[in-house]
């Protein structure tokens, strides 16, 4: 029978049924794809928000940002705490949390009446969301080892890779046919599913002696959202006092004894590197999609619904070729799989510079998606199991925690700048200079992975028994 091993705390070894071991994936994947999806589906939808709560011109590129940005901010600035929290409380306990807060927050979203009433329901959404991702990716950590680990975070990229990219085309299909409100109320079914599932994942054993650092918390989430309304809203001193509070954060970290963020963790070689290239990559992934989906719907004349299904290759590349490069990486080292990944993305984007205002879609769009799609399935499997294979089996919680909170900073900076980038206005001019910004991200990424990412010998890889079961 297939089956896993799992090393608890305490050291003793117990098999993992493969039933066991196939439930703990889908639950690990639908629990993050919710939390992705939200991320992006709703990027189709703000032009209509725009038209039903915002106002014109900058006014309504303003609420747009706010409405991608307020949920990114909660969720980068607590995934860390969420991290700490699924080490302290439990994995099983804190996914459950997640996901019944993430229910009620997107009650919230669709409801809302007024733009200020829908961010800062998108903000509260986020601080639910940042509880599911690093306890769900901790959950194949611990679950799986070897080249079924590799072939399990292969699966677990594709599928909640594909939720950030898939987004706009679920969300154009319920703006067009329905209302921009249900892109929220989707959630509901895809929570009350991913919480039937949990009952029968085993429970992980609390991690006693540890605390919640609700200073580091409270300085990450107030100096992020200061930094982000600075760089949105055009005031440099907001900004700085933003970056001052940031690196407040960082000195408290160094002195906490218990932080939600380890600086110790960045002292392992592939961990640091590999987070270096997440702002690049994540940094493009969060911009371009944001970008392109304004751009094919205002300028371009797209409907909601055709912004949507013009990404479907990108996805479906995602689909088909990340569990292969997830196990092609887990047995050959991730080096080169990020290094060429990102570059081959730039280029999909580099070919879309012959979009002008019509956006023939066969000619202009779908040529630079399939090369972005590649690209980003050659990316992304290695680049997590590079990242977390890099640190002790028992910090997977905090890693994936950190990794992710790097990646959704990084998006929601670069989301911010949108206004610097286009000047306010988005046009094929300004569109062409987004586009560059993306591959130049991209680019950025593959060369510090090139520089940065070090593979262990074939005869020192790491096929030691991952720890602690869900």
């Amino acid at each position: 029978m297939d089956t896993g091993r799992q090393r608890t705390r305490s050291g003793i070894v117990h098999t993992i049924p493969a039933g066991t071991r196939r439930r703990v994936l889908v639950v690990a994947i639908l629990a993050s794809f919710v939390s992705f999806l939200d991320g992006t589906v709703v990027n189709v939808a703000l032009p209509a928000i725009a038209d039903e709560l915002g106002g014109p011109g900058a006014a309504g590129l303003a609420l747009q940002q706010w409405v991608v940005d307020a949920y990114l901010i909660t969720l980068g600035s607590f995934i860390l705490v969420a991290g700490s929290l699924s080490d302290v409380y439990g994995r099983r306990r804190v996914l459950a949390i997640g996901l019944g807060g993430f229910a009620l927050a997107s009650v919230l979203c669709a409801l809302a009446p007024t733009g200020p009433v829908l961010v800062l329901a998108r903000a509260l959404q986020g601080v639910a969301g940042a509880l599911l991702v690093p306890s769900s990716l901790a959950l194949i950590i611990s679950t799986f080892e070897g080249e079924a680990q590799g072939r399990a975070i292969g699966r677990w990229t594709a599928w909640t890779g594909t939720a950030m990219i898939v987004g706009p085309f679920i969300g154009g299909g319920l703006v067009d046919l329905i209302s921009w409100r249900w892109v929220f109320w989707i959630n509901l079914p895809v929570v009350i599913l991913t919480l039937a599932m949990l009952r029968d994942v085993p429970a992980s054993d609390a991690r006693t002696g540890r605390h919640i650092d609700v200073p580091g918390a409270t300085l990450a989430a107030v100096g992020l959202a200061a930094t982000v309304f600075g760089l949105i809203e055009a005031m440099w001193w907001m900004i700085a006092a933003g970056v001052a509070l940031l690196a407040a954060f960082l000195w408290w970290e160094r002195r906490s004894p218990d932080p939600m963020l380890p600086l110790h963790l960045f002292a392992a070689r592939n961990f640091a590197w590999g987070n270096l290239a997440t702002v690049g990559v994540y940094g493009a992934l969060a911009f371009g999609g944001f970008i392109l989906t304004l751009f094919l719907q205002q300028v371009a004349g797209y409907s909601a619904t055709a912004a949507g299904v013009a990404q479907l290759p990108a996805t479906l590349a995602m689909l088909t070729l990340s569990t292969w490069f997830g196990t092609l990486a887990a047995r050959h080292g991730a080096r080169w799989f990020m290094t060429v990944g990102p570059v081959v993305s730039g280029t999909g984007y580099l070919l879309m510079l012959s979009i002008d205002a019509d956006a023939t879609y066969v000619a202009q769009v779908l040529p630079g998606l399939l090369v972005f799609g590649l690209g980003l399935a050659i990316t992304v499997a290695p680049l997590t199991a590079a990242i977390l294979g890099a640190v002790p089996a028992d910090d997977a919680g905090i890693a994936s925690a950190v990794n992710n909170a790097v990646a959704r900073v990084a998006g929601l900076v670069v989301i911010a700048l949108a206004g610097v980038i286009t000047g306010g206005v988005l046009d094929v001019l300004t569109f062409h200079r987004a586009l560059l910004v993306t591959a130049a991200l991209l680019v950025a990424g593959g060369v510090v992975s090139m520089l940065g990412i070090r593979d262990p010998n074939p005869g020192t890889r790491s096929t030691s028994t991952v720890t602690e079961t869900a």
